[in-house]
Parts: C-alpha cells; sequence; structure tokens
C-alpha cells in the first residue's frame, strides 16, 4: 500500500474509533439521563403500582439491581448499594421478591467494559500517532516538535545549470562551490578554505532557489531545504532543537548542500525588539551561528541561504567563517529575459507572430518568476478561447492582465469621465514620445483595469539602464505629471486621477534631493531617512539626521523640481496641443491603440 492510501487509511480508523467512543459514552449518558431512583421504587410501591419485584446481587459484593413489573406492563431497573437491605426494605412492605443467583452482567457492562473501551481506544491511537512519526521520517508535527522539517533530495542532477536561464555571472560565481564538491582534495592539498555559507541576495522571484538547487544537481550531492519561518515555533527551544537535528542530517548526509530559504525570517538582527528582549527567535539564531562556526574545515558541508532584506540581517552571521560569500542575484537583462522567455517557452505552443525578443524588450524590470507568470497566463488565455497556439495578442493582453490588472470593459464610464481619461493619458503618451530617455509608446488605453486605474499608457524601453541620470530622473517626473496638465489645459479644470501620479513624481524629487544628491542647493549630502526601516524598538529611538531647518529646505527643493518640471512639461504639451486632440479623439473611438497608430498621429502634425 502507498504511503498516502496508509496515512488516509489510517485517519478512516481513527476518525470511526472517535465516532465509536462518541457514540458509546452518549449511550451510557442517554441511560442515566432519568434513572428509576429507590425513591420512585418506594414511591410505587405504597401507590400499589408494583406487581412483581426481583433482585439480582453482584458477585462478590453486596451491590446489584432490583428489576421491577409494574402492573401497568412496564419493567424498570434500580440499581443499589445494598442488595440485602433492599430485600428487607421490600419484604417489609409486603412482597415477596425474588432472588436471582449472583450476576457478572451488571459489572461487567458498567465497570469493566466502558474502562477497557478507554484503554484499548487510548493504545490504539498511541500507536498510530507512534507509527505515523517513525514513518514520516521523524517529521511528525505531534510527536517530535524538535525535529527540523528538512526537505532532502538525492543528488539525481535533475536541475543543472542549463536549466537556469539568464544570472551568466551569478552561475560563474558557484562553479567554484561545484568544483569543490566534486573534488575537494584539489583544495585541501592547497590549504585553502572553502566558504562555509553562500548567501544569495536579490528581489523575490529572481531564481535563488532554483539556483541553489542546480549547484546540488551539478555536483550530485544531497540537497536539504528548510524555510527560515520553520524553525520558529511557540515553544522555547523548539527552534535552536531544530538547528542541532538540520546539522545533524547534514553530516549524515556529506557531502551536501543545507538551503535556508528566507533566512531573514529567523537571523534578523538581534536587540531590536522593545527593550531588546532575548526572545525565542534569538535563541534559535545563537544556535545556528554555533552551528555554522563548529564545522570543520572542508567537511563537505556547504550551508546556503536566501534573502531580499539582506540589510535586517544580524551582523554576527555575515562575518567571513560563516556566510564567507554573497552573491548578489539581480533582475535579468534584455538577454537574460528572453533565454529565461525560451525556457518557459518549451512546453507551449507559440505561433509564428510570437517575438520573444520583443516580449523581453519589453518587459523591462521583469524577474524570472514575472516572466514565467506572464507566459502561464498566455498559454490560459489561448486555452480559454479554445485556440491551440499562444499568439502574439494572447501574450500582450497577458502582459497587460499582469502589469497593470484585467481591463474591465463591461464598467459603464460617462462619456464626460471618458472624454477626461482620454486627454489624460494622452498627455502622459505625448511627453513619452518626445523625451529622448523614458519612450517610446507601447501602447495607450482607456479602458480601466482590475487596478483601479481608468487608463493606462505603456512605454517600451529600448534599453536596461543599470544606473539612473538626473536628467532621466526629471523626465520620469515630467511624464508623471502629464496627465494632470492635459486635464488643466483642455478643461481648466482638475480631477483626482492623477494622485498616484503625484505620490510616484514627489517620491523620485525627494530621492534625488536626499538620497542621490541632484540638488545644488541642497549638495552633496545624504539626508535619506532610512524609510525602509523595520524594527519598531529601532524606530522610537530614531532620531532625524538632520535639523527642522535643513528639513523646511528639502521640502522647498522638492517643490522646486516639481515645479520645474510642471512647467518644462506643459510647454512641451502646449506645443503639440494638436496631436493632444488628434489622440484623445482616436482612444474614444478606439479605447486602445499601438505604437504605430499613435505614431503616426505626429506625422500628420
Amino acid at each position: 500500500m502507498k504511503t498516502g492510501n496508509t496515512r488516509g487509511f489510517r485517519g478512516y480508523v481513527s476518525f470511526l474509533m472517535l465516532l465509536l467512543l462518541v457514540v458509546f459514552f452518549l449511550s451510557l449518558f442517554r441511560r442515566n439521563a432519568d434513572p428509576y431512583t429507590y425513591s420512585k421504587l418506594q414511591a410505587d410501591v405504597e401507590a400499589g403500582n408494583v406487581q412483581a419485584v426481583a433482585i439480582t446481587p453482584d458477585v462478590g459484593s453486596d451491590t446489584g439491581y432490583v428489576e421491577v413489573q409494574k402492573k401497568n406492563g412496564d419493567v424498570e431497573r434500580v440499581y443499589v448499594t445494598s442488595t440485602a437491605a433492599a430485600e428487607e426494605a421490600l419484604r417489609e412492605a409486603g412482597f415477596d421478591p425474588l432472588v436471582n443467583d449472583a450476576s457478572m452482567k451488571h459489572w461487567v457492562m458498567n465497570v469493566l467494559v466502558p474502562v477497557a473501551v478507554m484503554a484499548v481506544a487510548i493504545v490504539f491511537m498511541f500507536l498510530l500517532f507512534f507509527s505515523q512519526g517513525a514513518s514520516s521520517g521523524g517529521n511528525n508535527k505531534m510527536m517530535n516538535f524538535g525535529k527540523s522539517r528538512t526537505t532532502i533530495t538525492n543528488g539525481d542532477g535533475k536541475i543543472k545549470f542549463d536549466d537556469v536561464a539568464g544570472l551568466h555571472e551569478e552561475k560563474e560565481e558557484l562553479k567554484e562551490i561545484v568544483d569543490f564538491l566534486k573534488d575537494p582534495g584539489k583544495y585541501s592539498n592547497l590549504g585553502a578554505r572553502i566558504p562555509k555559507g553562500i548567501l544569495l541576495e536579490g528581489a523575490p522571484g529572481t531564481g535563488k532557489t532554483l539556483l541553489a538547487k542546480a549547484v546540488a544537481g551539478e555536483a550530485g550531492v544531497p540537497f536539504l531545504s528548510i524555510s527560515g519561518s520553520d524553525f520558529v515555533e511557540m515553544f522555547v527551544g523548539v527552534g535552536a532543537s531544530r538547528v542541532r537535528d538540520l546539522f545533524e542530517q547534514a553530516h549524515q548526509n556529506a557531502p551536501c548542500i543545507v538551503f535556508i530559504d528566507e533566512i531573514d525570517a529567523v537571523a534578523r538582527r538581534r536587540g531590536t525588539g522593545l527593550g531588546g528582549g532575548h526572545d525565542e527567535r534569538e535563541q534559535t539564531l545563537n544556535q545556528l551561528l554555533v552551528e555554522m562556526d563548529g564545522f570543520e574545515e572542508n567537511t563537505g558541508i556547504i550551508v546556503m541561504a536566501a534573502t531580499n532584506r539582506v540589510d535586517i540581517l544580524d551582523p554576527a552571521i555575515l562575518r567571513p567563517g560563516r556566510f564567507d560569500r554573497k552573491v548578489a542575484v539581480s533582475r535579468p537583462d534584455i538577454r537574460g529575459r528572453e533565454e529565461i522567455l525560451k525556457v518557459h517557452s518549451r512546453k507551449k505552443p507559440l505561433a509564428e507572430d510570437v517575438d520573444l525578443k520583443q516580449v523581453a524588450q519589453t518587459t523591462a524590470g521583469f524577474t524570472g518568476a514575472d516572466l514565467e507568470n506572464l507566459m502561464n497566463e498566455a498559454a490560459i488565455g489561448a486555452a480559454s478561447k479554445g485556440s491551440s497556439f499562444v499568439t502574439m495578442e494572447d501574450v500582450k493582453k497577458a502582459f497587460v492582465k499582469v502589469g497593470i490588472g484585467t481591463e474591465k470593459k463591461s464598467h459603464l464610464i460617462s462619456d464626460k469621465e471618458k472624454k477626461i481619461t482620454a486627454y489624460h493619458e494622452a498627455g502622459h503618451a505625448i511627453l513619452f514620445h518626445v523625451l529622448p530617455d523614458v519612450g517610446p509608446v507601447y501602447s495607450v488605453s482607456i479602458i480601466p483595469t482590475g487596478a483601479g486605474a481608468a487608463g493606462y499608457t505603456m512605454p517600451l524601453p529600448e534599453r536596461d539602464d543599470m544606473f539612473l541620470t538626473k536628467s532621466k530622473m526629471l523626465q520620469d517626473i515630467m511624464v508623471s505629471l502629464g496627465g494632470r496638465i492635459a486635464e488643466e489645459i483642455i478643461f481648466g479644470d482638475i480631477t483626482t486621477g492623477a494622485s498616484s501620479d503625484i505620490k510616484k513624481a514627489t517620491k523620485e524629487a525627494r530621492s534625488m534631493v536626499t538620497r542621490f544628491g541632484m540638488s545644488d542647493n541642497i549638495g552633496v549630502i545624504c539626508y535619506d531617512d532610512d524609510d525602509d526601516e523595520v524594527f519598531i524598538g529601532r524606530d522610537l529611538a530614531h532620531a532625524k539626521a538632520h535639523s527642522e531647518e535643513v528639513s523646511g529646505q528639502i521640502d522647498r527643493e522638492v517643490k522646486s523640481i516639481i515645479d520645474d518640471c510642471y512647467r518644462k512639461a506643459k510647454e512641451i504639451i502646449l506645443a503639440h496641443e494638436s496631436v493632444l486632440h488628434r489622440c484623445a479623439e482616436l482612444l474614444l473611438e478606439k479605447e486602445k491603440i499601438g505604437r504605430d497608430e499613435f505614431e503616426a498621429l505626429f506625422v500628420e502634425n
């Protein structure tokens, strides 16, 4: 029988046993809910309702029961502590009771049976849980609190570096680890110490876990994986016990790779809570530090961990001797995105019009997980309409759905609101087209989306920028303000539709002033207040790094940048006002236009 079927069978048996116990005890309670008492017997005797009486004592005891046959034919039974006293009282009342031989039935049914049933049920449940704990490799939650919930994958090599698209530099950094696991003697002969720990840091979805599995697959060694949150429990000492058990398993499977996903759940900086208390998580971290420090050199155990918040990790775990090497897993560039798209399109029949290079160009900033989701949504869309192939139109619809939200074509919008939205998006689109560092336009739409937007303008980045220049950031601010400017020019009034645009522009302008030193008046000084702070205890004790006077100067400089961008953007839109009108009219007619249709409007100008 398979393990899953065995567990299911045991579950059914456990439920049946529990149900039988409930029914058994409910029957006892029902039987005793309204018992026929000795006082009721006396009342029936005095009232002349009794026709015959029989007394049955228990074996080796004076206890027993009196069975009463009433004149109306009913038979009642009353349990007494002394059958001799009951017999004497009945004879005094004028009855000649029939005294039966001593019976074990009452004692067995009311004493022995309940005790035996309870004992059997307890033994059965204990054996059931014990067998489940043994069959699950020591990971049973009820029986083994201190055991680590580690998933062990043998070195079967299913995932290799070839399965990890992009990440060329990251794979190069990890090839030394693979080489060491295959031939540790080459390094130990030269006195080299291989890194004990490899920390993979990067945004969510960039492929950190997949990269760790590929290292184990290339080396052909066991892969022990666990999540950081699996260490922490409400019971004191459980986390530290699980850390010890994890490394015991690692020693048994050496050489191997121990992978801790989301290590920031257990390895956050100590002393950051209110009062700096020593909680269960800190005990778990202390044990992890001890275990990593206690490795003998070149034992063949390499710890890999993944996080997207390396800034909140405890400094002790980042020092050499623990996590010696840090590998930054970045978002893929255009070449990497194209390779990732090819990997996720292997099992999807693509139509001839699907251009993965163009999709890669359109999806700047997407991670590997985002790209996988994009192609999956495209395949779902193609299947839902009964198509046998994934077309470029399916990919475009999936791109809008993933990046912005599902288009809500059924929403009823007034003509006035639709016209405002058309001019708003046309204002964004003109700036995207005219400004050199932000365009060109990929698509413009006035169809509402699931994200709450009344429309959207999507650019098509022509390259991946490693750095943001001051001119690029200023142009981004101008584009953000384009919709608000168009509303003001055409309608002489403004709406709340630009709230998110204003928020984005303000945040970017403040970063220019406080973080990147791009203000001539403020200077090359960082006044950033570290908005990403996550520790409550540190927040309460956090003091501003600058005075109120400087804060006011920063606010004035931010306003100056916004005002200057607003003025320049307005001049551009006014210079292309005819395009603004034609674009809005075309959007009102078609609701959605592409790059070619939009750029044709400038030719007509």
